[in-house]
């Protein structure tokens, strides 16, 4: 091992910063690559270490990844100021009212990356030796896990209360999780005072004698003492004044008042003192958790929830089954708690991990988490059942949580469901039977009954994924897809873990369309109409022309509007309206029906925007507010004077009548009224524009000049040609070519002839405002939902589906059908809804059964013998907003037959009328037997392979 006592060059006393790096880190390689049970760590606060880093990485602005497990993530351009000496100072509470047997308390709150960093023992002693300071916390290193093959370092060691009976006296310890019931009978009567023969300890949660310590072989961890516990210290004979009534500490008694609630570290005999909390990592590692848990988070939310740290439950358990034990509040954790309550409660689980599950961790499996994702439930499920337990705070899970599921690292508010999702996947892969999956090719079904094709998919499935979590959760779907060519059906047989169920309160929706008339007639006005949620774009064509009086010589042209440009035109009449999101912007044009020689003339306004390159501002144009759309006749030839008179037709409502240039703009565009009657009472089949004539006429000449504008066509290479000078010229075009793109270039002069804002602000599809009143009070069925689930639609365009009869990619229509349900049922009600800018929630109200959930008329199989009735045992919820909202669990204990809700560390009993009333996001059903009861759970599926164990 490094020699930790060269501290210094010969001569000059003090090394340069890059030699302390190079040091340390030598000597940090070292320590860990032998770290083992029984070795010290040492708390340093992250500011001072922090500063450390900067300093010695001045001369170092990319630091590779030479194997320091102390150094590698701190690629940081350093300070050139060396630190002072070490202070702990805000890592503890105030010292200077300490006594002897009081040990250096740190806060309770503190978080590993963010508060304080963990450093060898050898570390530690050479920046002592460098820098001095202190205080010196010195955490030991102990086994952890179900196998206790993990070494973590125990930063928070147990703090019990000791209450000597029957004279009073208490006083506070910290003494080692892993220490004996031996060690803490023995060291209570060393503080008391007290014949060791005369003494017994009691669990004492909730003053009540639970349980005779007497097992001094016993640690506590496996006798379930948790933080903050009191234990009661019982004299068994005082006769002779040689227990209580002899003397207590002679510090205590040396004049001093005693302290009801004195404070002392005690250190494991064998160990030495460990923490529980710190770094986290398998035995043989080559990394500590100062690399994987670096990145400190504030563990107050923004939504006010804090980490409620040793409040104790509201509901006693000791002498209960168990079940009925709180998780902390880590900081915005109650997405995790309320799911992870959920699944410990679900009998089948509960009995599976706390059995001996881990024989069947699948440590190979590459999808999987190497088995610690399993391992940490398992251990944190334990504890969660163990009877009489204060609220358990899941550091260690959430710290693997982060390790392998980034996107659930740090202390914001997450999705509960989403959670639940990972966790039942993780879990399933960690513990697949399936060592080696074999591939397996899918057959079409080419005509088979479905019964058959259903029973090969599903043997197909569990040849490669057999674990518990496919026994309890999973069930299959039958999914039809036709295509909508050629008519191929095709059904595959899919398995699902959870029901995803939409929110859909009514058949219909409002959709906002923003309604622009070509001729310059009206203003834009935004139009609201109302179609069936599961119609079709010309339903949406058919309530828009009724709602804006379309005249019977006019079409609509329905567009998406994106960044100022037409991102889609909806012109296929069977186009999903479940295709069009609540935050896009669509605009409906009322130009003439199109003869067959006619263009669409699109108009995209742009304006002058500065743009900053280096040290120099350039003005360019950019698109800008709404774009129009017109049509033109291409009969014979098309001029640029066409193109100018249409544009100034399509913006003429725009114009500010208060400008005497505009009047006589406006006496120029009666010409186009003019125009307009004369094609009224043509065919229609050769559409002409009149305004070209009298244009063309010279007694027009003052408004030909008038109406110029500055208009750039652009060609299929995007060409920019002018038409603002020579009217007369021919503009040639593609004879493929079916619209003509126009740039109008808007000045500010422009700007202040004609008033745009019209065209500035588009109205979304739906725009989210507060709740109404009517959707909070009637509810949704939860039949309704399902039946929305299952109904056919069409497949997004990101779904395309390869239609083997057409070769060609297809968006068909898609069926779901149920056809095996799992022995618990997950639904997940779908309250939030996804747009590009924003996620929304939808209060509506759920109703949903907690007893007999039928889906008998929801399963296509029909040869099934299984009952399809299910009741409710466990749900989360969610109140309040998307900022501040909160997650709760309600369960029911099946042995006590009661409901409880579970707040973070906070249970209470509550009836089933509450239930009804719940925010319900996520709903857990069991199925029930024949005889009316629930199923017992943890049977293996009808396909289940034993080969595959």
């Amino acid at each position: 091992m490094t020699d930790v006592s060269i501290c210094s060059r010969t001569g000059s006393g003090e090394l340069t910063p890059e030699e302390e790096r190079v040091l340390i880190r030598d000597i940090a390689i070292s320590a860990e690559a032998n770290s083992k049970e029984g070795d010290t760590f040492y708390l340093i606060t992250q500011r001072w270490w922090q500063h450390w880093i900067e300093y010695v990485n001045q001369d170092q602005p990319n630091i590779s990844n030479d194997g320091s497990f102390l150094l590698e993530h701190c690629d940081l351009v350093g300070s050139s100021k060396r630190p002072a000496s070490i202070d702990n100072s805000d890592l503890i509470y105030d010292a200077t009212s300490e006594d002897f047997y009081v040990g250096i308390e740190i806060h309770d709150s503190l978080l590993e990356g963010r508060d304080y960093v963990l450093l060898p023992q050898e570390v530690w002693n050479q920046l002592y030796s460098w820098y001095g300071g202190g205080p010196t916390l010195a955490r030991k290193v102990i086994s952890s896990g179900l196998s206790q093959t993990e070494l973590a370092v125990e930063v928070y060691p147990l703090r019990l209360q000791l209450l000597v009976t029957p004279k009073g006296d208490r006083i506070t310890i910290r003494i080692s999780k892993k220490e004996t019931i031996g060690e803490l009978h023995r060291r209570a009567c060393e503080i008391f005072y007290l014949n060791s023969e005369q003494v017994c300890i009691w669990d004492y949660y909730g003053h009540r004698k639970h349980a005779l310590m007497h097992d001094m072989d016993k640690t506590l961890d496996d006798a379930n003492i948790q933080m903050d516990q009191d234990i009661l210290v019982e004299v068994l004979n005082n006769v002779n004044g040689t227990a209580l009534n002899g003397h207590m500490s002679p510090i205590l008694d040396n004049g001093s008042n005693q302290k009801e609630a004195s404070s002392i570290i005690l250190e494991p005999s064998k160990s030495s003192l460990s923490i529980a909390g710190g770094f986290s990592a398998s035995k043989g590692a080559s990394r500590s958790c100062i690399v994987e848990l670096s990145q400190g988070q504030n563990l107050t939310s923004p939504g006010g929830e804090l980490d409620n740290t040793y409040v104790v439950s509201g509901v006693s358990t000791r002498g209960s089954s168990g079940g009925l034990t709180g998780l902390q509040n880590l900081g915005n954790t109650c997405f995790m708690n309320s799911a992870i309550q959920c699944l410990v409660h679900t009998p089948e689980f509960a009995k599976y991990f706390r059995e001996d599950y881990h024989q069947e961790i699948n440590w190979q499996n590459p999808l999987g988490m190497v088995g610690e994702l399993a391992m940490a439930f398992g251990d944190l499920l334990r504890k969660l059942w163990a009877p009489g337990r204060t609220p358990v705070p899941p550091r260690q899970f959430k710290a693997k949580l982060a390790r392998f599921a980034p996107q659930f690292s740090g202390y914001n508010q997450h999705d509960s469901q989403e959670l639940l999702a990972f966790l039942l996947d993780g879990l399933h892969e960690d513990l697949n039977r399936v060592k080696h999956k074999p591939y397996i090719k899918s057959r079409d079904a080419d005509g088979r009954p479905d019964e058959e094709v259903a029973d090969e998919y599903w043997a197909n499935h569990i040849a490669r994924n057999d674990s518990i979590i496919v026994d309890v959760c999973q069930g299959q779907y039958k999914s039809t897809l036709v295509c909508p060519m050629c008519n191929k059906v095709s059904v595959t047989f899919d398995p699902f873990m959870y029901l995803s169920l939409p929110l859909q309160s009514t058949t219909t929706r409002s959709i906002t369309v923003t309604v622009f008339s070509c001729d310059g007639s009206t203003l834009p006005f935004a139009c609201t109409v109302t179609v069936p949620k599961q119609g079709r774009c010309r339903d949406l064509i058919h309530a828009l022309s009724n709602s804006c009086s379309l005249k019977s010589n006019e079409e609509l042209k329905l567009a998406e509007v994106r960044n100022h440009l037409f991102q889609r035109f909806l012109d296929d009449p069977l186009i999903s309206l479940s295709m069009i999101k609540d935050d896009d912007h669509l605009a409906a044009y009322k130009i003439p029906k199109l003869a067959k020689k006619a263009l669409v003339l699109r108009l995209i306004h742009r304006r002058q925007e500065g743009e900053t390159n280096d040290t120099q501002t350039m003005l360019r144009w950019k698109p800008y507010g709404t774009p129009l759309l017109s049509s033109i006749s291409c009969h014979d030839v098309v001029t640029r004077g066409d193109i100018q008179t249409a544009v100034h037709k399509m913006l003429s409502s725009f114009l500010r009548a208060e400008s005497s240039r505009h009047t006589e703009i406006a006496d120029s565009n009666n010409l186009v009224a003019e125009s307009d009657a004369c094609h009224d009472s043509s065919s229609g089949e050769a559409y002409t524009d009149p305004v070209s004539d009298s244009i063309m006429n010279s007694s027009s000449s003052k408004a030909l000049a008038l109406l110029r504008l500055p208009l750039q066509l652009a060609d299929e290479s995007n060409t920019l040609t002018d038409l603002s000078v020579g009217e007369e010229e021919v503009i040639r075009l593609s004879s493929s070519a079916t619209a003509i793109i126009v740039y109008v270039d808007w000045s500010q002069e422009l700007l202040e002839s004609y008033d745009t804002h019209y065209l500035e602000n588009l109205s979304e599809v739906l725009k989210y405002g507060p709740v109404n009143k009517k959707a909070r009070t009637e509810p949704l069925s939860l039949y309704t939902c399902l039946e929305a689930f299952l109904r056919e639609e069409p497949l997004v365009p990101e779904d395309m589906w390869y239609c083997p009869q057409c070769k060609e990619q297809r968006q068909a229509s898609k069926k779901l059908d149920l056809w095996r349900l799992p022995e618990v049922l997950v639904i997940h009600l779908k309250r939030f809804s996804y747009s590009r800018s924003m996620k929304h929630k939808l209060e509506t109200f759920v109703d949903f059964p907690i007893h007999d959930l039928d889906l008998a008329n929801y399963v296509a199989n029909k040869n099934s013998t299984r009952r399809q009735l299910y009741e409710l045992y466990a749900l989360t919820n969610h109140y309040g907003g998307m900022g501040s909202g909160h997650y709760t669990a309600h369960i029911k204990l099946l042995d006590e037959n009661r409901w409880y809700n579970f707040d973070d560390s906070h249970i209470s009993s509550i009836t089933e009328d509450e239930i009804k009333t719940a925010s319900a996001y996520v709903l857990f059903y069991r199925r029930v037997k024949t005889n009316g009861a629930i199923s017992n759970g943890g049977k293996p599926s009808e396909a289940r392979h034993s080969s595959h164990k």
